[in-house]
């Protein structure tokens, strides 16, 4: 059974930094993409950024483009999500999750995904 473990939310202020990881264990994740997402308190679950596991080819949403950066270490098992320039706006709760893939190019929506982590709190003050 594939688990998802995410860690390294908190508080911190804005233009600040912070690094979420994500302990992925339970097979191995050769073809699958590798998301984070995060939802606001009354909004639906967002796309921030994915991962190819294979070739490492990412993709992001706009609001996060510049600012955030996703990677993926094969030996640890880990998704890392790398997020600097933080806003207020990007107080959220994030959330790891693994697409088995074959579902077009993008591989962004919260559909796409099979398996999802239980979520890191993120607040930035302003």
């Amino acid at each position: 059974q594939v688990q998802l473990v995410e860690s390294g939310g908190g508080l911190v202020q804005a233009g600040g930094s912070l690094r979420l990881s994500c302990a992925a264990s339970g097979r191995t994740f050769s073809g699958y993409f590798m998301g984070w997402f995060r939802q606001a308190p009354g909004k639906e679950r967002d796309f921030v950024a994915r991962i190819s596991w294979n070739d490492g080819n990412t993709y992001y949403a706009d609001s996060v483009k510049g600012r955030f950066t996703i990677s993926r270490d094969k030996g640890k098992n880990t998704v890392n999500l790398q997020m600097n320039s933080l806003r207020p706006e990007d107080t959220a709760v994030y959330y790891c999750a693994a697409s088995l893939g074959g579902r077009g190019l993008l591989v962004h929506r919260p559909r796409d995904y099979d398996y999802w982590g239980q979520g890191t709190q993120v607040t930035v003050s302003s």
